[in-house]
């Protein structure tokens, strides 16, 4: 069976659209219409999220506190005739490693897991949420102590909801050197957390070394660094990479850009196979385009379907 292909819809609410975000019933109709097979949810408004139980309801595309708005959502998917490959969970507003107390943290993620779970959904993603700017301020045993203790209960909650956790490690945030990435990893220490391997991450992280914090730690090219991770990766991402950072408002380096297949400077036909060797631990048969704060993320869509369907067509049977 061939590799079904997936895009994130966070590309079409945060960064260039948060001011005008593309509503998830729209995102549907026009990913069927491509020919994509799923959709990767960010689960954070306008699109749909676990919301706050006993508040208002936004209804079916926004904050979906109710089983019954969760089973319309399925049955919605279901008409479409398109699936989940995953959720990125919104714990972009807790704070993980410059506190002694993850309790909110791990609250909000066994919110979004039980999300998951009633929408079938068998991946969490997670992040450290901080910038790495952080370990200025907190030295480094302590801050990956608190990491290693949160995702391990993370870990745990998911799995009695048989689901996995990806960790998607970025320049924007912290412990984004490649030893880091092992050492908490191998820390954490559980058989359903892994690590996403973002294809545009690993050449920013990997490769040019972007935000470290100190001395750099960087490969000659990104198939060592995926060597480097072989047998941790459990998700996979695919975009190009064009050596350059997402901007915040201030400028400033945030996060890697993630422009459109063809308009950067990665070999696919070098990475891929490589990937799909170290990738061991991968579960499921979804590849997702990710178009994080890509401004034109909505129109470069059909383009990037259809480079996928190549790789796809290449190496993923």
């Amino acid at each position: 069976m061939s590799k079904r292909s997936s895009i994130g819809s966070w590309a079409y609410t945060i960064g260039p659209y948060a001011a005008n975000p593309i509503d998830f019933d729209t995102v549907l109709t026009t990913l069927k219409r491509l020919g994509f097979d799923g959709v990767e949810l960010g689960a954070f408004p306008p699109h749909p999220n676990p919301g706050n139980p006993g508040g208002s309801d936004e209804g079916w595309g926004g904050a979906l506190a109710s089983k019954g708005q969760r089973d319309e959502l399925k049955a919605r998917m279901a008409s479409h005739g398109l699936a989940f490959s995953g959720i990125a969970a919104n714990l972009w507003g807790e704070k993980l490693i410059n506190t002694d107390d993850q309790s909110k943290y791990i609250h909000e993620f066994k919110r979004n897991s039980d999300f998951a779970k009633d929408l079938g959904i068998g991946g969490v993603r997670v992040d450290t949420v901080q910038p790495p700017t952080i370990h200025r301020d907190v030295d480094y045993a302590t801050a990956m102590d608190r990491v290693v203790k949160t995702w391990q209960a993370c870990a745990d909650y998911a799995k009695d909801n048989g689901q996995y956790v990806c960790w998607e490690f970025e320049p924007g945030f912290a412990f984004n050197k490649p030893s880091d990435i092992v050492r908490i990893h191998d820390a954490v220490n559980r058989d359903n957390f892994g690590i996403m391997y973002d294809t545009c991450h690993g050449q920013m992280v990997g490769v040019n070394g972007s935000r470290q914090e100190g001395e750099k730690e960087v490969f000659g090219n990104q198939i060592e660094f995926i060597h480097k991770l072989a047998g941790r990766i459990n998700h996979i991402h695919l975009i190009d990479s064009d050596n350059t950072c997402h901007k915040d408002a201030a400028g400033a380096d945030e996060t890697s850009a993630h422009p459109p297949f063809g308009l950067g400077v990665l070999d696919f036909d070098a990475i891929i196979p490589e990937l799909l060797k170290a990738a061991t631990r991968v579960n499921h048969d979804w590849w997702t385009v990710d178009l994080c704060f890509y401004p034109d993320a909505w129109a470069a869509t059909e383009q990037c379907k259809k480079a996928l369907d190549g790789y796809i067509g290449k190496y993923g049977a």
